[in-house]
């Protein structure tokens, strides 16, 4: 076994909470006029870390769990166990930018650790050549319970918080994120998120971010953007283009906004591309609207559709920490939760960095919430673990599974090959047709 060989003197979750430096959540709690003399600041963040990585769906949960495991808590820079209304307090009362200060100071931190983690990610095809930055802008929606959380009901029934994110597609890294409630539209978060945005930038957005006076400002300040076209969108065709020769491309032209109110809000003129792409193996043609006139018509769509990324990067959140029973009702302890998750997910993500983990991320979170209290060296555990140099198939022959002495059933002879698939089952007679 691995764990045999990477024995160590710290527990898994010791280790996870002290890649947050000493100092950052103690000078964080000063400057946010935290009080902490009951429950310090620093117990508080690794109570909401533990949460987390255990999927806690209560405060009882938390508070039973590290209470059980005191010892070992108290290990982690002496942080010590809460009582259930004292967290319930520390939750409903604390300044929660606290916990968003100190996610950011950790995606600063954390690339001088292990430069490799915020280093530029290469990219193949048409955006290989990109080197200005490139940023995903989408938000992702938290469901929550509308009959106690009346501060983030925005229909009658319907409670929910938003995260708003801008994410640095080169580093996977986010750059800006706000979380508020469900109630506001996309676009009106759009000019917030947005902000960090600098000249020759890149920034790729749904059409539930459009909004043409914003698109205006992006342009004025040197911004390049890429969003799909509503489907209700007024324009004329000024000039038709012709920067590709490639058969997915089916529309490449200039136009000008003919709408009352959007040729006010804009009224400069857009490039419009209409191209086939592949959306879950099926073709769907889409609608692109850009304010560059330089690329080819097929790199606008390349540029959209690494707008995926975000997805896939929400979706890996939503799958590993907790957001979806929360530990408290008003708007601080959610955003509390909120904040915590994110940073949760960061750390993991750092651990599987160093690891070099090739197994797939929720597999890795769900080891390390089995072996939180085990006492293992973390990047030499990840490292050997599982069979990430062999092959994943089954090395063994069927005939090994019987007693000697005992043939195989009637219905399974010896030698017989496993069933396959079709398109392995050609590839299979092919190869045999090929020895013969």
């Amino acid at each position: 076994m691995p764990a045999k060989s990477t024995r160590g003197k710290m527990t898994l979750v010791r280790q996870i909470c002290e890649l947050i430096p000493s100092q950052m959540v103690p000078k964080l709690a000063r400057e946010y006029d935290i009080d902490a003399r009951k429950f310090s600041a620093w117990s508080h963040t690794t109570a909401h870390i533990y949460g987390q990585l255990t999927h806690a769906v209560g405060l009882n949960d938390i508070c039973d769990g590290l209470e059980l495991n005191s010892s070992g808590l108290r290990a982690i820079r002496g942080a010590t166990p809460p009582k259930r209304n004292t967290f319930s307090n520390a939750n409903r009362t604390r300044d929660p930018r606290m916990a968003e200060a100190l996610y950011w100071r950790m995606i600063e931190h954390l690339p001088t650790v292990a430069p490799s983690f915020g280093a530029r990610r290469i990219r193949s095809g048409y955006l290989r050549r990109f080197n200005a930055a490139i940023h995903a802008v989408d938000s992702t929606t938290i469901q929550l319970v509308a009959n106690c959380m009346d501060w983030a009901k925005h229909r009658r029934r319907k409670a929910a918080a938003k995260c708003h994110m801008n994410l640095d597609l080169h580093t996977m890294l986010p750059r800006c994120a706000v979380v508020d409630t469900a109630k506001f539209h996309d676009s009106k978060k759009a000019w917030e998120v947005c902000a960090i945005l600098q000249d020759g930038e890149i920034v790729v957005f749904d059409k539930a971010y459009l909004d043409f006076v914003h698109l205006n400002d992006l342009d004025e300040r040197g911004v390049f953007w890429v969003s799909r076209a509503k489907d209700n969108i007024q324009y004329r065709t000024v000039k038709k283009l012709n920067t590709t020769s490639h058969p997915s491309v089916l529309r490449d032209e200039i136009i000008e906004l003919t709408g009352v109110r959007t040729k006010e809000r804009y009224p400069k003129r857009l490039r419009l591309i209409e191209a086939v792409i592949e959306v879950d193996g099926r073709d769907v043609v889409m609608t692109f609207i850009t304010n560059n006139f330089d690329w080819s018509a097929w790199t606008v769509a390349e540029l959209y559709r690494a707008r995926w990324e975000i997805e896939v990067f929400f979706k890996e959140i939503k799958q590993t920490v907790q957001l979806v029973d929360f530990v408290g009702h008003n708007k601080k302890a959610v955003q509390w939760q909120i904040w915590t998750a994110l940073l949760t997910h960061l750390l993991v993500r750092f651990l599987a960095h160093l690891s070099r983990w090739g197994h797939s991320f929720t597999r890795l979170f769900t080891l390390l919430r089995a072996g939180l209290w085990h006492r293992f060296n973390i990047v030499d555990f990840l490292l050997s673990y599982g069979t990430a140099g062999g092959s994943f198939r089954m090395l063994a022959c069927p005939q090994h599974a019987y007693l000697p002495g005992f043939g195989a059933p009637a219905d399974f002879p010896v030698g017989q090959p496993k069933r396959k698939r079709p398109a392995q089952r050609k590839r299979y007679e092919k190869i045999m047709q090929g020895k013969k």
